[in-house]
C-alpha cells in the first residue's frame, strides 16, 4: 500500500536526519516509527490514565443506588 502525507518541514527534516544518523533508508525509518508507535499504543491503551486510577470522587456525592425509588417499572412489552 502506498500512503502520502504532508510533513511539516520540522519533521521531515528531523526524520531525513535521524535516517542518516542510522544509515537506513527514510521509508524504513518511517515504517520502524509506526510499528513502535502500534506495539507500544495497545499495551498502554488498555490501561486506565493515571488521573482516573487516582480519582476519589466527591465525599458528599449521593450513591447512586439512593435514585432508584424514583424510577418507574419497567413497561411490559406488547407481543403483538
Amino acid at each position: 500500500m502506498q500512503i502520502t502525507i504532508n510533513l511539516p518541514p520540522d519533521l521531515e527534516q528531523d526524520l531525513i536526519r535521524q535516517a542518516e544518523q542510522s544509515n537506513i533508508p527514510l521509508s524504513t525509518l518511517i515504517l520502524q516509527v509506526l510499528r513502535h508507535r502500534i506495539e507500544t499504543s495497545t499495551i498502554s491503551s488498555c490501561q486506565w490514565p493515571e488521573a482516573i486510577l487516582s480519582y476519589q470522587g466527591v465525599w458528599d456525592f449521593p450513591a447512586f443506588e439512593s435514585y432508584r425509588d424514583e424510577l418507574l417499572p419497567p413497561r411490559e412489552q406488547e407481543l403483538f
